[in-house]
């Protein structure tokens, strides 16, 4: 527990990084919540797709919006705002006591809507309306097309969570977009406060290079890079364009760690928590990866600000060939692709219980 309490002190949330109707009805989560600091939660569709595929627990929900018509697509968004409603719910005083900077849940549009603005911005509308809560983002992907979807829904007044970010460009692409949709709403005399965090994925780096590194490199390119884009995230927040917004009630876009389960089961399964130790930032994290750091995790240090010590590893990756750039582009394209399989395999179950529990 010492390191959850040194982050927390820090000043950053911890997130879970799952969700399932069992720890919802089981009181997993709400343990997580008094016990381990946990103020938010994240979830994609391989979450879900493991969840509803895990056991009987979402069997009867199925049976009866199947039989009422309800298929495909639309049987699953329903499923999951019941879920995340109910954690928007157990949440909602940590939304409150941090006035809205904490206490979050996320819901991902279709992945097969990233490469599409248009149909981005009206899913976001239609998950924003159906979930009836003020404390759930809207999760787009950080793509091309995407940052345009991100600023016209930040407009709308939308909370959004910008996911599947793996480099410093990206990320400022992201920010910039959260930033034009605020100035627009300031334009526009609308309120500025809308709620946004930046999400970008740690561990996926480590997994790409491990072949074509030599081992004193292992497992050191995701926590690089994650410090050059803390840099720029400190950046942005002590600029004049930001410090005007905030003047103006503004909140900042939050900058929130993903992927930081230890893929390498060499390395120590708490290696990139500990290494993102970072004031006014979110770690979300899988069940596994919170219960170590509540175990035996040690904080020694805030992430520098300066980004000296991320620069001088990457120099070291650039030497071995490793092109951090098409890399990038490179990990945003798989990404979005595992999240369409997940997305489709999950159709594919939601519609095979459906016929099976209706005797269809």
């Amino acid at each position: 527990m010492k390191a959850i309490q040194q982050l927390r002190q820090l000043g950053q949330s911890l997130w879970l990084d799952n969700i399932t109707r069992d720890m919802l009805d089981d009181g997993t989560l709400r343990r997580y919540i008094d016990e381990l600091s946990v103020t938010g939660l994240t979830s994609n569709p391989t979450i879900f797709n493991a969840a509803i595929g895990e056991g009987q627990a979402y069997d009867e929900d199925i049976r009866e919006k199947a039989r009422a018509g309800v298929s495909g697509e639309d049987l699953f968004i329903q499923l999951a705002l019941d879920d995340l409603r109910r954690v928007a719910d157990l949440f909602r005083p940590a939304f409150k006591a941090s006035q809205q900077l904490d206490g979050w849940v996320s819901m991902e549009v279709s992945p097969l809507l990233a490469q599409d603005t248009e149909g981005s911005i009206r899913a976001a509308r239609d998950i924003h309306g159906q979930a009836e809560r003020p404390n759930l983002y809207v999760k787009i992907p950080g793509t091309p097309e995407g940052v345009p979807a991100i600023e016209e829904s930040i407009f709308a007044g939308i909370p959004i969570n910008v996911t599947l970010l793996f480099s410093r460009e990206q990320y400022v692409a992201a920010a910039e977009a959260y930033m034009r949709g605020i100035e627009r709403r300031i334009e526009a005399g609308l309120d500025p406060r809308v709620g946004s965090v930046a999400s970008l994925f740690v561990g996926r780096w480590d997994v790409a290079v491990k072949d074509k590194v030599p081992a004193e490199l292992h497992n050191r390119l995701g926590i690089a890079i994650s410090g050059r884009v803390y840099k720029a995230y400190r950046d942005l927040l002590d600029s004049e364009r930001w410090q005007a917004l905030a003047a103006k009630g503004a909140r900042p876009q939050r900058l929130l760690w993903a992927s930081t389960g230890t893929k390498d089961p060499k390395a120590p399964d708490t290696l990139y928590v500990e290494a993102l130790a970072a004031p006014d930032t979110i770690d979300t994290m899988p069940d596994k990866t919170l219960l170590a750091l509540a175990g035996h995790g040690a904080v020694k240090e805030a992430m520098r600000t300066d980004g000296v010590d991320a620069e001088s590893v990457l120099a070291q990756f650039a030497g071995a060939s490793i092109d951090i750039n098409a890399l990038a582009r490179q990990l945003q394209e798989e990404g979005a692709a595992a999240f369409v399989k997940s997305w489709q395999e999950l159709l594919q179950r939601i519609a095979g219980k459906s016929a099976q529990l209706t005797g269809a």
